[in-house]
């Protein structure tokens, strides 16, 4: 039986306290914590050999992992409870902790990560990710696209062969000239460039289908007031899909690409969809880059609701 005093000094710990509130609620991997908790590897099995010292909590091996979960006595469940309402991180822990669960359920993660070792390796005559790609835009049907922070447009473009209309959007006169010379030359008369920023779009309210944001989410000031603006531009049901980077420590990014955020985490990423108003967000790691800084390509897709 754990000490009483002892459990009540683990307890005065915060992050001893957020870990057990965690295990409290579900079982989890070191890997899950860290995740959560933002975090290191050390910090976190330090912290929990402790708890497990004491004999508030307990782990089981699952493959290569062990997976820790709480087993508090009811007294001190009930104390920790309450204590978590004085945690300014717990509201942000149980959101972190909701994505974890869902990336669990995530069937295509599986998909991908079999996929991402394989696809490229052996030569296929005429298999390639662009073609992949093109064949994959064609067959999808969106009345109304939005290309935001599009560049030269190179997404617009494949879009707008199969769209009604497709909007792209950018904040450089150069760019935005240069795709309209693009649309004339490949005679793509439902395309059209507009100069404007993605934190402030200029397309009306609930008018597009589906809105992208290829790349250019790091770039903006306030990434919450972009997907907002995402949000308010696109119907009910509308689709929104993020590619970006995942969080990094390459900093020259900031001068060599003129980044200003270095990357997302996949819950910072899952957080900031849900504040905006989106509903059911997914992520994706989809690529990882061989070559040093080794960049990761983060994957959202997430909805607008019904009204």
């Amino acid at each position: 039986m754990s000490s009483i005093l002892n459990s009540l000094k683990l307890l005065a710990d915060p992050t001893r306290l957020r870990i057990l509130l965690l295990l409290s609620r579900e079982a989890l991997s070191v890997a899950e914590l860290q995740e959560i908790l933002a975090m290191g590897q050390s910090r976190i099995s330090t912290q929990l050999a402790q708890l497990k010292k004491a004999d508030l909590i307990t782990d089981t091996r699952s493959g290569k992992s062990n997976i820790y979960q709480a087993t508090l006595p009811e007294k001190l469940e009930t104390l920790a409870t309450e204590a978590a309402l004085e945690l300014p991180e717990h509201k942000s822990d149980l959101q972190s902790l909701k994505h974890i669960l869902r990336k669990r359920k995530d069937t295509t993660r599986a998909y991908f990560d079999q996929l991402a070792g394989k696809f490229g390796k052996h030569y296929v005559p005429g298999r390639s990710w662009k073609s992949l790609a093109e064949a994959l835009l064609k067959i999808h049907r969106y009345e109304v696209v939005a290309d935001l922070g599009a560049g030269e447009g190179t997404a617009a473009q494949l879009f707008a062969q199969r769209a009604a209309q497709v909007i792209a959007i950018d904040n450089s006169p150069k760019m935005v000239e240069f795709g309209q010379d693009l649309a004339k030359k490949h005679q793509l008369p439902n395309l059209e460039f507009r100069l404007g920023e993605i934190e402030e779009i200029p397309i009306e309210d609930n008018s597009v289908d589906l809105a992208l944001l290829s790349q250019a989410l790091h770039h903006a000031q306030n990434p919450g007031k972009a997907l907002a603006e995402a949000h308010r531009i696109l119907k009910p049901s509308g689709t929104l899909v993020v590619l970006d980077l995942l969080q990094h420590s390459f900093e020259q990014a900031r001068e060599l690409y003129h980044d200003l955020h270095l990357g997302f985490s996949e819950i910072h990423l899952g957080e900031l969809l849900e504040s905006a108003g989106f509903s059911n967000p997914t992520t994706t790691i989809v690529d990882k880059e061989e070559q040093p800084p080794h960049f990761q390509t983060l994957l959202a897709v997430a909805e607008k609701g019904k009204g």
